[in-house]
């Protein structure tokens, strides 16, 4: 095997796709996601990467969300990255990037222009506020669905770390980072905890 091919390609499980995407897969790929992702692509994002193209588990993409989460920056944006380099090195987070931003910046130029000129228009404001319910629609129901790998293995610790962030910050209103400080270490104090015992 040639020293840079993708360990992923090797190691995938029997439900993955054994072929690493190319460049231009992925770049199509991730300009589909922008272009379908009315509201958010994260949706989209999860479908065409778990469900369509299988390049990922639920639990892996969970966890690679989690941790673009985490990070400065665009969550959408960071996963682009993150998820091409895994599997095409600095080029690959490059051509998913390009993808992710690319087909979109060109329209909202377009539509930022239009709005400048008829943002006044009632009609247009009613379209926008629609579109705004649906966003949060969708939104609900791709953390449902990335919910169910968590209930699917009745990880009950997993659930209380998460009920108790989103209390967190849903409902007390604390600041993101602060709850995040908190509740990062402890989810990896969990983590080793569990593990070890598992090991045992």
């Amino acid at each position: 095997m040639p020293p840079d091919s993708p360990p992923a390609a090797v190691l995938a499980p029997d439900n993955l796709t054994l072929t690493p995407p190319s460049l231009i897969a992925l770049f199509v790929a991730f300009a589909k996601m922008s272009l379908a992702g009315f509201g958010g692509v994260l949706v989209f994002a999860r479908r065409a990467i778990v469900e369509q193209h299988r390049w990922m588990t639920a639990d892996e993409f969970n966890e690679t969300f989690a941790l673009c989460h985490f990070l400065p920056g665009p969550n959408i944006v960071n996963l682009s990255m993150v998820f091409g380099s895994r599997f095409r090195g600095i080029a690959g987070g490059i051509a998913a990037f390009t993808g992710l931003l690319g087909p979109p910046t060109v329209i909202m130029t377009i539509l930022a222009t239009l709005y400048a000129r008829f943002g006044d228009v009632d009609a247009l404001r009613r379209i926008l506020a629609g579109v705004s319910c649906a966003a949060v629609g969708l939104l609900i129901s791709v953390v449902f669905r990335m919910m169910m790998p968590l209930i699917k293995r009745r990880d009950a610790v997993a659930l209380i770390v998460l009920l108790a962030v989103f209390a967190a910050i849903g409902l007390a209103r604390l600041p993101l980072a602060a709850v995040l400080l908190v509740a990062i270490p402890i989810s990896i104090a969990i983590t080793l905890v569990m593990r070890r015992r598992v090991a045992a």
